[in-house]
């Protein structure tokens, strides 16, 4: 076990890395909207879905209806069904991990656990998939309290900080943009955003887009995407 949580450990530093900046981005905002350091802290334990916690303190905070805050925590998360449906083989016979390993499967813990390169065991694996899947549990609570900390004691202006989850996804997007040959999806996806914002604005586009999105892309189809040779063999976690 001691040999597997290392590994785990190791392959999880850059999650570390990333998971702490936007946890202290998280209990800043937090903090400076008037929230409890006990309230970031349960949030992350609790709920633990980063770009929805992000999503939420607005929606919290404009005093949003028990609806709207379903609705939108169903679209923003809604690609948990997806890439959730390949875990069944990986899960399967894991035994009382099991629940806990679902509710801890962010974007960041499959990217991990999907890596068929391991060289282990089955039972090294399940114990693999746990260490990976605590680990960066801990490292998003970690952040998100030492956020809130640092927002109580250091008197400085929030604004801007929760741009941090737009930057990180906006890699993400170019990053998928330049090794994929195929952009319908990805502008499908702008191209409703844009839209949406235009005809129902700022505060109420989200869903109408995430809706809009989800059924275009039902409908599309094409052959499997092809990748773009790189010179360097990049990832992000």
């Amino acid at each position: 076990m001691k040999k597997v949580f290392k590994t785990a450990f190791i392959d999880t530093i850059p999650v570390l890395t990333g998971y702490l900046v936007l946890g202290i981005g998280f209990g800043i905002i937090m903090k400076s909207n008037g929230y409890s350091i006990l309230l970031a802290f349960a949030m992350s334990l609790f709920i633990y879905a980063g770009s929805m916690q992000y999503v939420a303190i607005g929606l919290l905070s404009g005093g949003a209806s028990l609806i709207t805050i379903a609705l939108t925590s169903l679209m923003v998360n809604a690609r948990h069904l997806f890439y959730g449906i390949s875990m069944l083989g990986k899960y399967k016979n894991i035994g009382k991990r099991k629940p806990y390993l679902i509710f801890a499967l962010t974007d960041e813990t499959y990217s991990l656990v999907c890596n068929d390169q391991l060289s282990l065991e089955d039972k090294e694996r399940a114990d693999y998939y746990l260490s990976v899947s605590l680990l960066n549990h801990f490292y998003w609570v970690l952040g998100s309290v030492l956020g809130a900390v640092l927002g109580s004691v250091l008197p400085f202006s929030s604004e801007g900080i929760d741009f941090a989850l737009t930057a990180l996804f906006l890699t993400v997007f170019l990053e998928q943009w330049l090794t994929s040959k195929k952009h319908t999806p990805a502008l499908i996806g702008v191209g409703v955003s844009v839209i949406c914002l235009i005809l129902f604005g700022s505060d109420k586009f989200l869903i109408p887009a995430m809706l809009i999105i989800a059924l275009l892309l039902c409908f599309y189809n094409e052959k499997p995407n092809s990748l773009i040779p790189r010179k360097e063999d990049s990832s992000n976690v």
